[in-house]
């Protein structure tokens, strides 16, 4: 019954401008007529990454819930964890509309937001009224006009430090112009330098250490991630989270919206965004935790992103397609796999394909 009302929703809101459908949906979730269809607890799904317990390794990525208005009635959906933002000092209201484009043949997006949220404080209050306990993170970012974009992140770890449960530096979004260049050696190492002295403020003020992570794009060399890995080594950074949208239009059946500028999601990516998460797993060695992002639409492509080498996996653009009972076959269906396999954690297979996906050619 669920499936029947899923397919009748997808193809209401699928007559809908695609951000006039993402604001419908927001609305579902804070009138709980989306329903909740979280999976059974399952202890082999559990996972411990840098300090903190996650209930299942499945979570949404940052970009659906920008401004922190639903984050625990997503986690309700099934998910072990949650991202909200990116989120900026900042209100901003980004790129001109039309700026979201659905690719329905090959179940993508493609889009060019440019960081549009309400600010740091908007989020902030929102995040206050919710539990402690619930596994939220935030995602930071620099505003579009900021002279000191480094000073941006910085402030972001500063407001949320009370709230997040992790942070996320996001320094890959093809939508703002230049923030690319932060990947670079140099410009990395000065912005987590600031990032994770200012986390350490805060954690001896606090008596509670975040963990940050940094989200990496997938178009990158080889040389661009051997200074990825490097700097996040030498700086001993949380993790990685791998990876952002691409700008790479390789293979696409819809050859029309393909022309539209900004990042694209979805199913096309898994192949692209797996290959760099495999190519960074071995760079950075066994212990790092890595975020596998991209294309994630099955509890099979859930699994083989942690066959790659993630400890975790994030989704947001299948969902678009799959409905909001996504998460929730996700997970039932990596219990299952435990069941098959004869798991004691699902742990038990990271890194069993690592090679297998980073002998490929980005």
């Amino acid at each position: 019954m669920i499936d029947v009302f899923q397919s009748l929703a997808r193809r209401g809101l699928f007559l809908l401008d695609p951000e006039a459908a993402h604001g419908l949906s927001i609305k579902g979730l804070k009138t709980g007529l989306v329903p909740a269809c979280a999976a059974p607890a399952d202890p082999r799904l559990a996972q411990t990454v840098a300090g903190l317990t996650f209930a299942n390794p499945l979570g949404l990525a940052a970009g659906y819930d920008k401004n922190a208005e639903v984050p625990e009635a997503l986690l309700r959906l099934g998910f072990g964890f949650t991202e909200i933002g990116t989120v900026t000092p900042k209100p901003q209201a980004g790129n001109d509309k039309p700026r979201i484009f659905r690719l329905v043949e090959d179940e993508a997006v493609i889009n060019r937001l440019g960081f549009n949220n309400e600010g740091h404080q908007a989020a902030l209050t929102r995040l206050r009224a919710c539990d402690r306990k619930a596994m939220i993170g935030v995602n930071i970012g620099a505003n579009k006009d900021s002279i000191d974009r480094v000073a941006d992140y910085v402030t972001g770890i500063r407001t949320f430090y009370g709230v997040a449960r992790y942070f996320t530096a996001n320094i890959s979004s093809p939508n703002t112009p230049g923030l690319r260049d932060l990947q670079a050696r140099e410009s990395l190492s000065a912005l987590l330098l600031a990032v994770l002295a200012a986390r350490d403020d805060e954690a001896a003020k606090a008596g509670v250490r975040v963990p940050v992570f940094l989200k990496i794009a997938p178009d990158l060399t080889e040389e661009g991630m051997d200074d990825i890995a490097a700097v996040a080594l030498a700086h001993q950074l949380d993790g990685l989270i791998v990876s952002n949208t691409t700008l790479s239009r390789e293979g696409l059946k819809d050859q029309r919206q393909a022309k539209e500028s900004g990042g694209l999601s979805g199913k096309p990516l898994f192949e692209k965004s797996t290959v760099v998460l495999a190519k960074m797993r071995r760079r950075i060695g066994p212990d790092l935790p890595i975020f596998g992002v991209g294309g994630v639409s099955s509890a099979e492509t859930a699994a083989e992103k942690i066959r790659a080498g993630a400890n975790l996996v994030q989704l947001y653009s299948c969902m678009v397609y799959e409905g909001p009972s996504l998460p929730g076959r996700i997970v039932r269906g990596l219990s299952q796999l435990c069941d098959r396999e004869k798991l004691g954690s699902i742990s038990d297979i990271r890194g069993s394909r690592t090679s297998y996906w980073a002998d490929k050619n980005v």
